[in-house]
């Protein structure tokens, strides 16, 4: 490129975003009639335009002519779709797909495991013509998007499964109409303390990641991590107890309880009840019998009626600490290495949300051990009280005595 077309160029890139295609050709017109001999293939080169597009600038610059208003071509102008040139194209691309979908094809969205090059090549030895790049478009039109996996199937649906929903979010409702506490408990992942990756990305000095052990093996660990979370609905408040042994019935109770000593003994003075929203599983699962009887002891302690709303099986996504708790908790801990107790403890309590979340953590060192055996006398003693729908799932257990 001489110095000349250089010039043109450079005043092609400071133009050409204010201009359209119609100008755009005209500009160029002007550049190749100005440069004189060889203007058009010079203007071409510099503008990275070709040839005849030059020419037709100059024949819309000769003729004077103007498209109608409101329009950069005239009617019918440009190039012509390929699947209208091609009619049977997207029935066989269709076709080719049938045995590469994927997934319920009663849904209106599908996607396809075979790559875009292969299903091009695949026309074009049907005798089609397409670039493997015009083959998104074409999926777009059939109905086909580019997605990835999502876990949602949670195993077989219980056929009480929406009424339970319903009969949770009631009595919910119930309990803060009546300005009664109602919490929302469960167990986060178990975590690895130690110089271990943790999944995502933080913004460092570029080249300086943190270095973590090639090995994720528990045997390299300082320790384990189980965090036991209590959500207060109402106040949209978390609190966290980071136990450090095993994720047992006493341990979640025990986080209930500190949860209300420390905090939800001062927020509702005038409490009465309190309703507990869980799985049906773990270590607050609707069949553990040491969950009830440390229940029973919270309850003669606080002197509150606990009712209890267990989910239906299958279905603990449902339970709100788990979008509205610990997905922030592990949002804000990503990328960061898990290396000691405090540090966990010092990143849940960090934790924050654009709807006001406060969280508040504490690290509990106590032993719970495994397996406590609960006697058919000592759940006999529970003062429980299943109510009419399902009571295995709903309960409420009082003050003895």
């Amino acid at each position: 490129m001489d110095g000349r077309e250089a010039d043109i160029a450079e005043r092609y890139r400071l133009i050409s975003a204010e201009l359209d295609e119609r100008r755009r050709r005209i500009w160029a017109a002007v550049e190749a009639k100005s440069y004189g001999r060889g203007g058009i293939a010079a203007t071409a080169r510099a503008c990275e335009m070709a040839e005849n597009t030059v020419r037709r600038g100059l024949r819309d610059l000769e003729s004077g002519a103007r498209p109608p208003a409101g329009r950069i071509r005239a009617a019918g102008a440009g190039r012509k779709r390929v699947e209208d040139a091609d009619p049977t194209l997207l029935c066989d691309l269709a076709a080719l797909l049938e045995d590469g979908t994927r997934g319920d094809p009663e849904r209106p969205l599908l996607w396809s495991s075979k790559s875009l090059r292969k299903l091009a090549a695949a026309l074009n030895g049907e005798r089609h013509r397409v670039d493997f790049r015009t083959i998104p478009r074409l999926l777009g039109e059939l109905g086909y998007s580019l997605q990835a996996n999502r876990k949602s199937r949670e195993g077989s649906g219980h056929p009480d499964r929406d009424a339970q929903f319903h009969h949770i979010a009631s009595t919910a409702k119930a309990a803060l109409a009546a300005a009664e506490p109602v919490i929302s408990v469960d167990a986060k992942k178990k975590e690895l303390v130690g110089k271990f990756k943790n999944g995502g990305r933080e913004w460092r000095p570029k080249g300086d990641p943190l270095e973590v052990n090639t090995h994720d093996f528990p045997s390299y660990a300082e320790g384990k991590a189980i965090p036991y979370g209590v959500l207060d609905l109402a106040a949209n408040e978390g609190f966290v107890s980071v136990g450090i042994t095993h994720d047992t019935a006493q341990f979640s109770v025990a986080s209930i309880a500190a949860w209300w000593q420390q905090l939800g003994r001062q927020r509702y003075p005038e409490a009465t009840t309190l309703t507990i929203t869980a799985d049906c599983g773990g270590s607050n699962g609707n069949r553990t019998r040491l969950w009830k009887t440390e229940l029973q002891r919270l309850a003669d302690e606080s002197g509150l009626a606990i009712t209890v709303c267990h989910f239906p099986p299958g279905t603990s996504k449902w339970n709100k600490i788990e979008h509205r708790l610990f997905s922030f908790i592990s949002s804000n801990w990503r990328g960061r290495p898990l290396i000691s107790h405090q540090v966990i403890v010092n990143l849940i309590g960090a934790t924050t949300s654009n709807a006001g979340l406060k969280v508040f953590a504490r690290l509990d060192q106590r032993d719970y051990p495994k397996a406590v055996k609960v006697s058919d006398a000592e759940l006999a003693a529970v003062n429980l009280t299943g109510e009419k729908f399902h009571p295995e799932w709903n309960y409420t257990i009082k003050p003895s005595g």
